[in-house]
């Protein structure tokens, strides 16, 4: 299963339309940011989700090359 973190994002009542899409985006661009939810309250403020995948590299297990194979008895 995917883990994602999370940002949490307030736009103030008096942010423009334009605005707000300029910031989400900005986020997407150079954060690697998607959006999850936007919610929009009575007031005329914005709240956005936004998350990205957190990617986690499996340890590569070492062995010695010589500890192996169908020479090792």
């Amino acid at each position: 299963m995917a883990e994602y973190s999370y940002l949490v994002v307030y736009l103030p009542r008096g942010t423009s339309r334009d605005a707000a899409r300029r910031i989400l985006t900005d986020h997407a661009e150079y954060g690697n940011w998607e959006l999850s939810r936007l919610r929009l309250y009575p007031d005329g403020s914005r709240k956005a989700t936004l998350r990205r995948l957190i990617i986690r590299q499996a340890r590569a297990q070492l062995t010695a090359p010589w500890s192996s194979g169908p020479w090792v008895r």
